[in-house]
């Protein structure tokens, strides 16, 4: 069975491109990720607080290290706007070596 990769991809969503760029510039300046992705949400439906809404929002794709999961989400919620921010993170279970090695290269993030 193959090895899951020390790699997390951390999705969040985010109410405006500023706010999205604001907090992919933090984590990728701090060292917490290696990259984030900003992707378009046309939009989003959801429950809260007991009504059905619905928002245009942005989408961060965060690549980070396994490790510095706890760090990132902490960060994440810091830097927030959100009362109750999004924030999954999904395992890596393959990749290309080589962009998942520049990912988790101590020297390369940190």
């Amino acid at each position: 069975m193959p090895r899951i990769s020390p790699t997390r991809l951390v999705l969040s969503t985010c109410p405006d491109g500023k706010t999205a760029g604001r907090i992919a510039r933090a984590l990728v300046g701090e060292k917490l990720a290696a990259c984030v992705n900003i992707l378009p949400i046309e939009r989003s439906v959801y429950r809260w607080k007991g009504k059905v809404k619905s928002a245009r929002e942005k989408l961060l794709i965060i690549k980070i290290r396994a490790a510095d999961y706890r760090r990132v989400e902490t960060r994440l919620r810091a830097l927030h706007p959100y009362e109750l921010p999004e924030v999954l993170a999904v395992p890596v279970a393959a990749g290309y070596a080589r962009y998942l090695a520049w990912i988790n290269n101590p020297d390369t993030i940190r």
